[in-house]
């Protein structure tokens, strides 16, 4: 076995290596890891089917067609046997159960979260993939020895991989798989520079290697590029911990503003900064997602945490947190049995990445069903966590609510508020302005009761008071930033819900604030997707009989709740022409036969049957939302049609600037050469240009026209490169008769080889010709500049 074929074997190994580290990046994405092992015989198998036609002397086409048919009967074996001829051969109904496969497989991906079970279908998907990227690699980088193209269909499946995985703990796969490309790059430059040589390289350098300049190329070489992809990897590697990331949640983590300390005790946060920042993002990145059975998924806010403490400089949680959750159902502050409530089941979802100390729930929650030693926060009616391991990412949870809907007549009539929260729910600091409370009163002049005011209120701040909503401006909750809030009339949510329910405590009405979320959109399917632009703040005032009631006084932003309006504010049809119906999500599509349905009224505390109603599962087409299944075929089939387009489009740029007027002779001289590769004449660098268009013209037997049109162009680069300037003086068509020429090679080629031609040109090699020149040339400035120091050194010394 001669040593070209030796490089060859080294060459399709290290592609076998590097399909093999990037499909590495699926570990987390499926349980187990006996499916790695079987993908990795398959793999070694096909490429060694490879070796072994290559060292036969087999054409490519052939060997491709080979590992292709091999990999066929390897699937079949694997994975239908039992519909295949003889157990080995595939036939029409082991085809049809390999689409029976792929599309239960789909339907996996769809229903499991990560990591999902290694089904039939998923295994089938995951083997032939990967075979698949293993052939288009082995073939880049073997018999079109273009290992810098390879790298495209190995960042396609190292890509989909990451992107439904998008955990901050996959860097090891990404080390993994960026090590087994540089393993690929280097094994093809060694093949290339220590056997073969450089093509057309520049002045001087047209003859092969001699022996010690392969062996200078091989060593030093060699041994500076493992230095600079090992430095480079490296980088890559640490960059990603030192740039701004999503964060841990919508809430920044602090102790400054909390109740801190002590062991055990649960940090309270700070929403006013993080708020802001994850409003003024530009891409909208989804949080959660959740189903539910609710008549009304429009009032369906999803509460974090309620602020109930207002120091004078920020509003806070008082941490009202116990060790344990009381035993459901849970009691709603305030809530009386004359008031109509619909018992409502909503199934969460949390992002990967999302990482909340504090569930986000509809409210008033009454049970929430989560895995782990969560504790419970009273004030806020959700569970929160003290342990930094148990967080909302990539959690699932269930929650048992209340849709309650007062009428108008019972919020006006509400009884005084008992005294423990009238006391701590109205108290104020000491150096609150004056104009806080003269603003309120004039806003409130002519309402009779707690809930005119509030109405009245929430309309001056959306409608009447010339508010406008704006995220850009400084945020701040304290007495100043209220003041500055009222006189320059613009702000986000948080200075809306603030200022609203500190003029709310300054009337007597016991007020707090909510920070959480929107209702979000609606998707196929019937589920909600919650991004971080729906993000929100608002005020919530607390009625006897009914309990904490929400309002919405930032304009355009959430909607306004039928119970904090008067009736003469709602027209005959039921509308509400103030609010945007953009940003209230649609009610639910009916439940498919055997879904639950939205139950009946009724009362938890009087009728029994209320617990046994089935929970809303966020499971067929809603679970795709947050699984791999869109991003595996839609992000994976982006990738791979770009890994195959590269080529092409690569070709089509160069040949439109070698063939622009003015590019000059050897442009169009190059052009016509690379042609000649793509066709299968490859250039050789010691021909004169006469000798390379005659070999050209015998090689593919070109026509009368094409034939003159390559001597006319090799001509004139005779003539640009030997004549006397001024010599020639006849006018030049060159572009002309390089597409005449083409026409011609095209015309004598068969419809595959055309094919071949457009979608994998050999030139586009070239690319990584470019990329290893620049390389040694890289090594060669920094020897260069390692010897001037060196130098410099040894003369300080003596």
């Amino acid at each position: 076995m001669n040593s070209g074929m030796d490089s060859r074997i080294r060459v399709a190994c290290a592609a076998w290596l590097a399909t093999l580290a990037a499909a590495c990046a699926l570990l987390p994405l499926i349980s187990g890891s006996d499916w790695m092992v079987q993908t990795a015989i398959l793999s070694g198998t096909q490429t060694g089917i490879g070796i072994l036609m290559r060292w036969r002397g087999l054409s490519t086409a052939l060997t491709a067609t080979v590992q292709v048919l091999a990999s066929l009967l390897m699937l079949t074996v694997v994975c239908v046997p039992d519909h295949a001829v003889g157990g080995l051969l595939p036939g029409p109904a082991a085809f049809e159960r390999f689409g029976q496969l792929l599309s239960s497989g789909a339907d996996d991906i769809s229903q499991y979260v990560v990591p999902a079970p290694a089904t039939d279908g998923i295994r089938l998907m995951v083997f032939g993939g990967v075979l698949l990227i293993g052939l288009l690699v082995d073939m880049l980088a073997v018999p079109l020895r273009s290992a810098a193209s390879a790298g495209l269909p190995l960042l396609a499946l190292y890509s989909v991989a990451a992107g439904v995985a998008q955990e901050d703990s996959g860097w090891p796969y990404f080390v993994l798989a960026a090590a087994g490309y540089l393993v690929l790059l280097l094994a093809e430059g060694r093949e290339r520079l220590g056997t073969w040589g450089r093509f057309f390289s520049g002045p001087g350098h047209g003859r092969p290697m001699a022996a010690p300049d392969r062996a200078l190329a091989v060593g030093p070489r060699a041994q500076t590029g493992r230095r600079i992809g090992a430095v480079t990897l490296g980088i890559a590697a640490l960059a990603p911990s030192l740039l701004p990331s999503f964060g841990q949640g919508l809430l920044d983590l602090d102790g400054d503003g909390g109740a801190g300390g002590g062991s055990g005790s649960i940090t309270s946060v700070n929403p006013v900064v993080a708020l802001q920042d994850q409003l003024n993002q530009p891409a909208d990145q989804e949080v959660l997602r959740y189903r539910t059975n609710s008549p009304e998924p429009g009032e369906l806010y999803l509460r974090l945490v309620a602020l109930d403490d207002f120091t004078g400089e920020e509003w806070r949680s008082s941490g009202w947190h116990a060790r344990r959750a009381p035993e459901p159902p849970w009691d709603v502050t305030g809530l009386s049995p004359e008031v109509a409530t619909t018992p409502v089941t909503t199934a969460l979802q949390s992002a990967e990445g999302y990482a909340q100390t504090s569930l986000p729930v509809p409210y008033p929650a009454t049970a929430i069903e989560a895995e782990g030693e969560w504790g419970y926060d009273e004030g806020s009616q959700t569970l929160v966590s003290d342990d930094p391991g148990l967080t909302t990412s990539g959690r699932g949870y269930q929650v048992e609510h209340l849709l309650v809907e007062p009428t108008p007549e019972q919020l006006a009539n509400a009884p005084t508020p008992r005294t423990d929260i009238g006391r701590h729910f109205t108290q104020l600091p000491d150096n609150l302005p004056p104009e806080v409370l003269e603003t309120a009163l004039e806003v409130t002049a002519g309402a009779t009761n707690d809930h005119e005011r509030a109405v009245a209120l929430q309309n001056w701040f959306t409608r009447d008071g010339g508010f406008t909503y704006r995220t850009s401006v400084d945020s701040g909750s304290g007495t100043d930033a209220i003041v500055n809030f009222l006189e320059q009339r613009e702000g986000f949510c948080v200075h809306f819900a603030f200022t609203m329910a500190t003029m709310a405590r300054a009337l007597d009405i016991p007020a707090q604030v909510a920070v959480g979320f929107t209702p979000g959109r609606r998707m196929p399917g019937g589920s909600y997707a919650v991004g971080i632009h729906n993000a929100h703040a608002w005020p919530e005032l607390y009625f006897e009989g009914v309990g904490w009631v929400r309002f919405e006084p930032t304009p355009g932003q959430g909607n306004v709740p039928d119970h904090s309006r008067l009736e003469d504010e709602t027209d005959p049809d039921g509308d509400r022409p103030d609010e945007p119906e953009d940003v209230r999500p649609e009610p639910s599509e009916p439940e498919p036969s055997g879904s639950p349905t939205a139950p009946d009224r009724c009362d938890p505390g009087t009728d029994g049957s209320c617990a046994d109603q089935q929970p809303v599962a966020l499971d067929d087409e809603d679970n795709g939302g947050l699984g791999p299944g869109a991003a595996v075929w839609g992000g994976g089939g982006l990738l791979l049609l770009a890994a195959l387009a590269a080529p092409m489009l690569w070709r089509t740029r160069a040949r439109s600037g070698r063939l622009a007027t003015g590019a000059g002779t050897l442009a169009a001289w190059r052009e016509l050469k690379d042609t000649a590769w793509d066709h299968g004449v490859p250039p050789q660098s010691w021909e004169t240009p006469r000798q390379a268009a005659h070999r050209l013209i015998r090689a593919t037997r070109l026509g009368e026209e094409p034939a003159a049109a390559v001597l006319r162009v090799a001509t004139a680069v005779e003539e640009e490169l030997y004549a006397p300037p001024g010599a020639h003086t006849a006018e030049r068509r060159l572009a002309h008769d390089v597409r005449a020429a083409s026409a011609g090679l095209r015309a004598g080629s068969g419809r595959w080889a055309r094919l071949r031609v457009l979608l994998l040109p050999r030139s586009a090699m070239r690319v990584t010709q470019g990329l290893t020149d620049r390389r040694l040339a890289t090594a060669g400035r920094l020897r260069a500049a390692m010897g001037r120091v060196t130098a410099r050194l040894s003369r300080r010394r003596a």
